[in-house]
């Protein structure tokens, strides 16, 4: 009896541990913390002291504050901003300026150190002279060339008008973009400035690298205030309203500046790397190109008519194939490379190095590697006879690897491309036949075979490797006949390489699928300047998939596939086609980007027609939030854990209810 009496006595004890070891635990702390004072004051004049304390009813923890928290004017030494129990210390190290407004902006990154509820957009001020400068100008920064807003760059004002201040002297108001690129400067006093952006690479507070992505216009910005009124809304919980209220509030301007940044090209030039994976050919790449090519001598080898010039678009990576095959046995290439380089001074110079451009695979190990090839095939062969099949005396040649590109359903208006793995020399066009079945009986179609090579004029004296083709119709529009099915046949030794390799047979059928299955889109662009306009169909990642080209801004697509699409334009100032970044020193902006901020949904036999006037853009909607990649972060809300404690309870909170 006892021992029963001992257990029962126990098990009410841990019944009455467990009871207490999980207590309600009362109401929630749902309210931000709240300053108590500050010193110097908020809004302080003739202030001389560095170090400031602000206190709060609560204990609160600071987030990041090197990177949220912005002093204005800017600081050329970090000042300290530290946050221990219930305050928040900030020590100004750089001297402080005469008669001007400081601003600490804290943007939301104070909270209480239990619930993590914010503060809010908190921003402490005073001022080394007898007054309060209050002005406020904002806006957004996007990148020049997709419209994504930038989140974190610098952005700052300028009562110096000059061009050279953004490139000699610190900013004078400075504020930093949120996570949707939306910045505002705040403590600016009455008069005229210029506004730039600035990704400060060296936290100096002005543009001195050409690495650094930058924004700039002409436009003077007079800062001004007027009284307005906006709706406050009063949410009941999550889901009703409580009540809606007209709140006064003083309302800055301007608003609503666009900024559109971009990184200058690198014009750095130097020489980052010399390679040769394969044999037969070596590659320069540069940091950039220049119109004026390498030199090249040969101190083991005759450079003389040596190579055949690859170069990319920029002319910043280029691929000498080796002609001869002697040379391609050689396994270092011992070179004599004269170039231009910038030097210590920015300037370029002619530089010239001695290169040993190593073979990455020794021409003795190929020997090996063709060896064991060739054994493998003279064991298959022997083994073929043995067994009395079919066998060959004399191992095969590999053919030239030609691929005829050819999707299965071509659209009318495309084109099928003939790519070589290595330069082309000859091409036999008698033994390339396009064909189409009429009736019964297969018929010859003509057709027109163009090189794809670098269109740069630098080059048009240099003997260049041309490795791709276009096959289209010899037609007056060009194009494929619609619902019609098309063979294209090379013929044994059609293509032949400038190592004399031949081309195998090939035969590929071809797909034309009819005009109905297409949309057709046609834009009509009220166009802001005199320069052509290349319009571009992107999909959901933001990748073009289809472009034209218009000098009256009627920008038509045909052939479309059906879809979902989204319009993206840019202003194509030098006409080249493609979307050119700017130069400061030449005063030149980035060619301007916009986004029709609706998708586009295509279906077969439409025609879409739309006019879009660019003119009427919102700055917030400047790119259709689908395919924006940089999202807006969850801001940080208090949490109003206790509306849903107050449901569990079955009676109504509300927020002056005191916490148990």
């Amino acid at each position: 009896m006892r021992k029963l009496l001992t257990g029962i006595i126990t098990i009410l004890a841990l019944a009455g541990c467990a009871r207490m070891g999980q207590p309600d635990g009362g109401w929630f702390d749902d309210t931000p913390p709240r300053v108590l004072a500050e010193q110097p004051r908020d809004k302080s004049t003739n202030v001389s002291s560095q170090h400031i304390n602000i206190f709060f009813n609560e204990f609160i923890k600071i987030d990041n504050p090197s990177e949220k928290v912005v002093i204005s004017p800017p600081q050329i030494e970090p000042p300290d901003i530290k946050g221990a129990g219930k305050r928040i210390s900030i020590n100004i190290k750089d001297s402080l300026f005469d008669n001007t407004t400081y601003t600490i902006d804290f943007s939301d990154a104070i909270t209480d150190n239990n619930e993590g509820n914010p503060l809010g957009n908190y921003t402490y001020s005073f001022s080394t002279g007898d007054h309060i400068d209050t002005l406020e100008v904002a806006g957004y920064v996007v990148n020049a060339e997709n419209i994504e807003p930038i989140k974190g760059i610098l952005v700052g004002l300028y009562n110096n008008l000059t061009d050279t201040a953004f490139t000699t002297q610190p900013m004078l108001r400075v504020s930093r973009t949120d996570d949707q690129g939306h910045f505002v400067v705040k403590g600016v006093a009455p008069g005229e400035y210029r506004i730039f952006a600035l990704q400060d690479a060296d936290a100096n507070y002005f543009f001195s690298q050409k690495n650094e992505m930058i924004a700039f216009n002409h436009d003077i910005i007079v800062p001004t205030c007027k009284p307005d009124v906006r709706q406050d809304t009063i949410w009941a919980d999550t889901l009703h309203i409580a009540s809606i209220n007209q709140e006064g509030y003083t309302h800055f301007l301007p608003d609503n500046i666009v900024l559109r940044a971009f990184t200058e090209q690198q014009t750095d030039r130097f020489l980052l790397k010399t390679e040769r994976r394969e044999p037969d050919r070596f590659t320069l790449f540069f940091t950039y190109g220049h119109p004026q090519l390498p030199e090249i001598k040969g101190l083991n080898y005759d450079e003389t008519d040596a190579f055949i010039l690859e170069a990319s678009e920029h002319l910043d990576t280029l691929t000498y194939w080796l002609r001869d095959t002697t040379l391609i046995q050689q396994d270092t290439l011992r070179t004599v490379l004269s170039y231009l380089s910038t030097d210590t001074l920015g300037t370029l110079q002619l530089s010239t190095d001695t290169l040993d451009i190593l073979a990455k695979t020794p021409y003795e190990k190929r020997l090996k590697d063709m060896q064991k090839e060739r054994e493998k095939w003279e064991k298959e062969q022997e083994k073929a006879k043995k067994k009395g099949n079919k066998y060959e005396t004399e191992m095969p040649v590999a053919p030239l690897d030609i691929k005829l590109n050819v999707i299965g359903d071509m659209m009318p208006n495309s084109y099928i491309t003939l790519e070589s793995p290595t330069p082309i020399a000859l091409i036999d066009t008698t033994k390339i036949h396009l064909t189409t079945k009429i009736d019964t009986l297969e018929v010859e179609k003509p057709y027109i075979l163009q090189q794809i090579s670098t269109t740069n004029d630098t080059l048009l004296h240099v003997n260049t490797a041309v490795r791709l083709y276009t096959i289209r119709p010899d037609s007056t529009d060009m194009m494929w006949t619609p619902k019609t099915n098309y063979t294209l046949v090379l013929d044994s030794a059609a293509v032949t390489d400038i190592y004399g390799k031949a081309s195998d047979n090939t035969k590929k059928a071809i797909n034309i699928k009819s005009e109905e299955d297409y949309t057709t889109i046609i834009f009509h662009v009220s166009k802001v300047d005199e320069n052509p306009y290349v319009g571009q169909l992107v999909n959901s990642s933001d990748k073009p998939v289809r472009q034209t080209y218009s000098d009256n801004g009627d920008l038509v697509f045909t052939f479309v596939k059906p879809g979902e699409y989204y319009l993206r334009v840019f202003s194509d100032a030098n006409g080249n086609g493609l979307w050119d970044t700017g130069e400061y020193a030449d005063d030149r902006q980035a060619e301007t980007v916009w986004y029709y901020p609706e998708k586009i949904e295509c279906k077969a036999k439409w025609t879409l027609e739309r006019t879009w006037n660019l003119m009427r853009l919102d700055p917030t909607k400047l790119k259709p939030s689908a395919i924006t990649k940089q999202k807006g972060e969850k801001k940080r809300q208090r949490k109003n854990q206790n509306i849903e404690r107050a449901r569990k309870l079955g009676i109504i909170y509300t927020p002056n209810m005191r916490f148990n």
